[in-house]
């Protein structure tokens, strides 16, 4: 009888994808058209940032924003924001297991999409076209576990 109160707290893990879409979009020329006359000197800022929100017990909405500034020769030339998101299904995953699927598995799946939105709105908004390149959420997620580990904790740190 043991045994099979084992095999049923065992379940199996189940991931899947409800659906990929971009959640909002932005492009901005602020100095077209005089920036399309001027040399061409790009000098590319680029941010990543994630969002989680839980749906339902084991649903998850997960969104990937990426923001580009691009400048040339010190004058912004157009501005990127896409939020590419996702719709997740995480079953039988503990909580130490959701907080990498969540904060890089998710968000890789989700990057070759925004790549595709930003390549696309770049080259219509009259620019030579943006590929940017791949990115290791891995790492990322390690470096933003490590930066909450170093943050004060108790009465006295602010939140």
């Amino acid at each position: 009888m043991a045994e099979q109160t084992n095999d049923t707290n065992e379940q199996e893990k189940q991931f899947s994808i409800q659906k990929v879409y971009t959640k909002d979009l932005s492009f901005e020329t602020p100095n077209a058209p005089k920036i399309f006359r001027d040399k061409w000197e790009p000098a590319v800022d680029f941010n990543l940032g994630t969002n989680v929100n839980k749906l339902e017990d084991t649903v998850f909405e997960v969104t990937l924003t990426v923001t580009i500034t691009v400048k040339s020769l010190d004058v912004t030339a157009y501005l990127v924001e896409v939020n590419q998101a996702g719709i997740f299904t995480m079953d039988n995953f503990s909580e130490q297991e959701l907080g990498p699927m969540l904060g890089s598995f998710c968000p890789n799946i989700l990057f070759p999409y925004a790549r595709e939105v930003v390549s696309d709105l770049v080259a219509k908004g009259g620019f030579p076209q943006l590929l940017l390149a791949p990115v290791n959420f891995d790492a990322l997620y390690s470096q933003h576990l490590q930066q909450l580990q170093q943050q004060p904790t108790g009465p006295n740190s602010i939140n």
